[in-house]
């Protein structure tokens, strides 16, 4: 939206999150509370500033593409406002003020928000919102339909405005001179000896500046999180939401309560997801894909019609179309398997890469390895990547055969069409078509067995 600013106040310690980490740092729905409401902020204005203080760096680190504002010390949310000054000197438009704790806010409601404040020529606007209970939250006592006349705090009520069940959000539209104007007002004088945004709409209103309330149809958008147990229900409410969605987008969930899926996750037409699946944060799902219960999947892609089988754990890593992997198979850091490539039970597989038709069919460790197509490995085949200082990568060429219990020793390669006999430890490279057999010959003296005592 033109002439628009967005100012995110994540400054504070949120001190009944019981908690080290900052409170927007806590995540619901994969992401970090910042995040969900950076994401709705851009979605109305590309100018978007954070104002930080508590584990500022963390939270930089967070949303690098993000502007900061840093708040030295947090003297409250008028304070937080007032650090931005500068960074917004010589702006005119309007500032969109949101606190960094309402993950579920909408780019959509942000934007008939703002509409509407400009549309009432308003100094300022509160989205605000009816709750059937509303306790603790600010009243707001409306002069006409459209207009604020206060916001009167919970403990500061009367018995009858505390009947009304409208109630403040916290997030704000302002003419951003009548704003600083109002700010320069703010005092001190309450029981946290802070500087309250809120003060601001009463200094406008008592100087007979209109204020707007533009009051939302969907209440559980303007919630906040102040509390695990609230971080837990807005966490639940994103995943059963997320759940509805892609079913209705034609995907079955065999079971939506026992599946958890974040926010961002994409998943594709036809694909049935069993009970007990974590996708998490930055996964691709593509059609028709079979994924079994508890499996959990992190920033992996997955093509169409493949199959992830029972108790799988994949982290960021490519599987192609028609693989098949597990059960209870680990891939991590990097792996990228090719089409119709099978990786069977207690197989792990680590920042290599497997062509097309490859298969492993259990009990292997696959580390550092570059494995062309149609490759057998057998049950127990180690590439012993590292000598306890540095990494040392495998190659293993189209139509290798590798032998249950080989051990290939880094750095080594097999040849194309290469052959590994069952048992040998491998330290030198094999030629094409070569078979290498590393292992001692067997010997048998008869009638030596060491007796043991029967009883």
């Amino acid at each position: 939206m033109e002439n628009l600013q967005v100012l995110i106040l994540a400054a504070g310690k949120g001190t009944r999150m019981k908690s080290r980490k900052a409170k927007v740092l806590h995540q619901v729905g994969g992401s970090a509370l910042i995040e969900h409401v950076f994401r709705a902020a851009q979605s109305v204005s590309q100018r978007v500033l954070l104002v930080v203080g508590h584990q500022a760096e963390q939270v930089k680190a967070l949303l690098p593409e993000a502007t900061f504002v840093d708040q030295k010390e947090q003297l409250g949310t008028g304070h937080a406002v007032l650090s931005a000054r500068e960074a917004l000197r010589g702006f005119s438009g309007d500032l969109l003020v949101l606190p960094g704790d309402v993950p579920l806010v909408g780019g959509d409601s942000l934007e008939h928000f703002v509409h509407f404040h400009r549309e009432g020529g308003y100094a300022a606007s509160i989205l605000t919102a009816d709750l059937a209970d509303p306790f603790g939250y600010g009243r707001i006592v409306r002069r006409s339909d459209n207009e604020v006349d206060s916001i009167v705090e919970h403990r500061d009520a009367s018995a009858d405005v505390l009947k009304i069940p409208e109630i403040n959000s916290s997030i704000y539209v302002f003419r951003t001179p009548d704003l600083f104007a109002a700010l320069a007002h703010v005092g001190t004088r309450n029981s946290q000896s802070e500087y309250y945004l809120t003060d601001v709409i009463g200094i406008l209103t008592s100087g007979k500046e209109r204020v707007g309330a533009f009051k939302t149809a969907s209440p559980v958008e303007i919630l906040g999180i102040n509390t695990r147990q609230e971080l837990a229900a807005i966490d639940h409410f994103l995943r059963n939401q997320k759940c509805e969605s892609l079913m209705m987008e034609g995907v079955t969930i065999v079971d939506p309560e026992s599946t958890f899926i974040d926010v961002d996750v994409k998943v594709g037409q036809d694909t049935v997801i069993y009970p007990s699946v974590q996708l998490e944060r930055g996964t691709i799902v593509g059609d028709d894909v079979t994924i079994r219960s508890f499996s959990r999947i992190t920033n992996c892609r997955i093509g169409a019609r493949s199959k992830v089988l029972e108790g799988c754990v994949l982290k960021d890593s490519e599987i192609g179309e028609d693989v098949s992997v597990g059960p209870f198979a680990h891939l991590r850091m990097g792996v990228t398997l090719e089409d119709t490539v099978k990786i069977g039970n207690f197989v792990e597989i680590k920042k290599s890469k497997l062509g097309r038709g490859t298969k492993s069919g259990h009990l292997a460790y696959l580390g550092d390895a570059t494995i062309g197509e149609n490759v057998n490995i057998g049950a127990g085949v180690i590439t012993a990547n590292y000598d306890g200082t540095k990494k040392y990568e495998t190659h293993i060429k189209d139509d290798a055969f590798i032998g249950t219990n080989s051990t290939l020793i880094a750095p080594v390669q097999v040849g194309k069409g290469g052959f590994v006999a069952a048992g040998s430890t491998i330290n030198e490279d094999i030629p094409d078509e070569g078979l290498a057999i590393a292992r001692e010959r067997q010997i048998v003296k008869e009638g030596r067995a060491p007796h043991r005592n029967k009883k």
